[in-house]
């Protein structure tokens, strides 16, 4: 114990914090991405490592960029930034494979600033069922 009288904080089940992160932003649905996207207004960008890339196909259009380098991508000012990091006020649906690590991603974007963050729900998997467009890998 460390003598300050105050109990251990409980840790947080994967479960619990991807419910608690989610209650911070609205997530979007397929079609409502699709359609951002199409007029300009959300900037979709698929975090799925390569091989599920290669597999299942790409989103037209998406940014792609490893989720290990989301975070130096999309700051808008950092050095390493992408060229559609235009600014803090970006819409920017981030796309997974189910829906699950873009949770988290998007949690983490809103802690760079990035306010308008979200992610979409069932990731590219729901995409692909809702016969939005999608293209083979290069």
């Amino acid at each position: 114990m460390s003598g300050t009288g105050e109990q251990p904080q409980r840790p947080l089940g994967i479960d619990e914090l991807l419910e608690r992160v989610r209650a911070e932003y609205e997530r979007v649905e397929p079609r409502e991405a699709f359609e951002a996207a199409r007029d300009g207004q959300a900037l979709l960008v698929d975090i799925r490592y390569a091989a599920l890339r290669a597999r299942d196909g790409l989103i037209p259009g998406a940014l792609v960029v490893e989720r290990n380098e989301l975070e130096w991508r999309l700051d808008p000012q950092g050095s390493h930034r992408a060229p559609e990091a235009t600014g803090h006020d970006l819409r920017a649906v981030v796309i997974c494979n189910e829906g699950y690590a873009s949770s988290l991603a998007a949690a983490s974007l809103h802690r760079l600033g990035l306010h308008r963050a979200t992610d979409l729900v069932g990731g590219f998997q729901a995409w692909k069922a809702a016969g939005l467009p999608v293209s083979s890998s290069p």
